[in-house]
Order: C-alpha cells, then sequence, then structure tokens
C-alpha cells in the first residue's frame, strides 16, 4: 500500500471523482450554457484502460470510493467497459447521472456492485424541466428514477436551487421524501463557474432552505460523519431525508476528502481551483504519476480553492477564470 494523500491540514484524501467525458445531453443553463459549447476532442480525453490504471493508482493510495460524473457519464460508448472494470477495485463505485440512459445499465451497474446513485433533477414541473435542460426528457427521467427505486438502488436527487426559476418547488422534493426510505433529496446552493451567470442575489441559502421547509414540516437532524457534503434531516415520521449541500454559504471544506480527476486527465484538488496538473501525458509517456499527485495536494489551499469569499465583490471575476462546470465533472 503506497502513502495516503495527505495535504498540509491533514485532510486524508480517499474519495476519487472521475469525470468520464465533458458531453451531456442535456443543457442545464448552471453546468454548459451555450448551446454551441466546445467539446473536448476524443484524443484529449482518458480512455477506458488509462482511467482504470489511473483508478487502480488511487485505490493503492488510499482511495476507498469512486464516483463516475460527467457531463453525463452514460453518454460514452465505452460507460458499461470502464463501469465492469472499476467494480473489480476494492472501493465501492457510484454514480451523478441525469438518468435519461440509466435503464440501458441496470445489470452492469449491479454486477459492479453499485447499490447507490446521484440523479440530478431540478424540477417536477414539465415545462419547467424543459426550460431548464433545454431537452423533453422529463417523463423518461421520472420513470427512471422509479425504475431505480424499484430494482433496489438507494437515489439521492440532486436540486440545485436557483432564485426566482424552481425555489417554489423546495417542499415539493421534500414531499417525495415522506413514503420512500430509499430517496433522498439534496438541495444545493447555486454556485459560480465560467459562464453560468452566477450572482449571489440567485442564491437560496442554507438558512433559507430551512426556513422555507419548516413553514411545511417538523424535522429533525440526522447524524452525519466528517466528510459529508450535505447536512442531512428527516421529516417527522418521513421515510427518506433532505439534505443541503451549502457550498456557498455553509461551506463544508474542514472534512474535505476529494479527489477530482477531469475527463482529459487533470487533477484538481478542489472544485474551485483553478490550478490543475496534467497527468495524462506523463502516463502517455510512461511516467510514474504518484509524485504529481502528492505535491499537487501539498498545494491544496483549505477552503473554495484558495479564492475570495462568495461574498466579496471581485468572486464571479475570480471563478469566472475557472473551467465550466461541465468541464470539470459533477
Amino acid at each position: 500500500m503506497a502513502l495516503p494523500i495527505l495535504d498540509t491540514f491533514g485532510r486524508k484524501h480517499t474519495y476519487l471523482r472521475i469525470s468520464l467525458t465533458d458531453k451531456c445531453n442535456l443543457r442545464c443553463t448552471y453546468c454548459m450554457p451555450q448551446e454551441d459549447m466546445q467539446f473536448m476532442p476524443s484524443k484529449w480525453l482518458m480512455q477506458a484502460d488509462e482511467i482504470s490504471y489511473l483508478a487502480g493508482l488511487f485505490v493503492e493510495m488510499g482511495v476507498e470510493k469512486i464516483r463516475l460524473t460527467g457531463g453525463e457519464p452514460l453518454v460514452r460508448k465505452d460507460a458499461a467497459e470502464i463501469i465492469s472494470e472499476l467494480g473489480k477495485l476494492p472501493a465501492s463505485l457510484t454514480l451523478t447521472t441525469n438518468a435519461v440512459y440509466i435503464d440501458q445499465f441496470i445489470p452492469q451497474l449491479k454486477t459492479a456492485g453499485v447499490t447507490s446513485l446521484n440523479v440530478s433533477l431540478d424540477t417536477l414541473q414539465e415545462e419547467r424541466f424543459k426550460s431548464i435542460t433545454k431537452r423533453d426528457h422529463f417523463v423518461k427521467t421520472l420513470d427512471h428514477i422509479r425504475l431505480l427505486l424499484n430494482e433496489g438502488f438507494v437515489v439521492k436527487l440532486n436540486m440545485v436551487v436557483m432564485r426566482g426559476t424552481n425555489d417554489d418547488e423546495v417542499n415539493d422534493f421534500v414531499k417525495m421524501t415522506l413514503a420512500e426510505p430509499n430517496l433522498h433529496v439534496r438541495f444545493i446552493e447555486f454556485m459560480p463557474f465560467k459562464g453560468n451567470q452566477w450572482d449571489m442575489s440567485k442564491i437560496v441559502s442554507y438558512a433559507d432552505l430551512l426556513s422555507a421547509i419548516g413553514q411545511e414540516y417538523e424535522f429533525q437532524p440526522v447524524a452525519g460523519e466528517l466528510h459529508d457534503t450535505a447536512r442531512r434531516f428527516q421529516v417527522n415520521d418521513g421515510l427518506g431525508t433532505f439534505g443541503i449541500i451549502g457550498t456557498v454559504t455553509h461551506p463544508f471544506c474542514e472534512g474535505c476528502n476529494r479527489i477530482r480527476l477531469t475527463a482529459d486527465g487533470k487533477l484538481k484538488n478542489c472544485l474551485f481551483d483553478t490550478a490543475e496538473v496534467d497527468l495524462l501525458t506523463p502516463l502517455r509517456r510512461g511516467d510514474d504519476v504518484r509524485q504529481l499527485i502528492y505535491a499537487h495536494f501539498q498545494k491544496k489551499h483549505f477552503a473554495h480553492g484558495g479564492h475570495a469569499s462568495f461574498s466579496e465583490q471581485q468572486a464571479k471575476s475570480e471563478y469566472e477564470q475557472n473551467r465550466e462546470m461541465i468541464a470539470i465533472g459533477g
């Protein structure tokens, strides 16, 4: 076993998020704002064997959990092969998806040991779904969420809450958790990335979310763990839970254990850090990339990639220097 990946704050990094592609079959404005976005050429992307090799290397270095992201990871033609190979590693495997294609992967997911998935869904209204995603997959998405639950998977619904767009639906999402023990809703504060028209006025904060939910439901906190991104709650007599990922107003950086690998093989030690290190080019030369990994995490900032507070005036211009969300991996 190799040495663990530590930063200068003593945080041990055990959770690897691998983006398989920057392509997606939806066009959500907070993630991929332009219809004419330039996607990465295929030759820039990590190939299936390179993903498997790097994932195995990270597992040797102490990674215990791997999440596949995108874009939409299931748009890759070799997604099933990648899922199968990573399922053989001694680490838990999961993925984040919009669920449009998930019905085609149920057997592979089960064989690979996947038991829980994150599904992105920002509205329960069909016309609003079309407005947010620019696509007409609402019915299919809901059908596939039900399919996952019926097949025994735990489903975590990720809703990016945006003031004036979908914040009036928060309690409709909470209602979904009342009778379904395997359904867990997570409300995500709107975060700034290149080109997504972020503004503090569009954020529905952690405190505002709890206040809105409290007007309709009585709930209790659910005990969490150090590395949790969501602070979780359960409605009294409810079976599922809801949580809030308060990246902007209620950050969770103290317990960060996350590693991000972009689809083109760049290592990021924070979602918001503009600094990256290329693992793919030296890997293709036959170099050992372990020292690159260790060195990069010695440069990790304590919070938000070392940038200004979200509330400061210059924050938007600083975060605009980062990639689009879809080019990082959700």
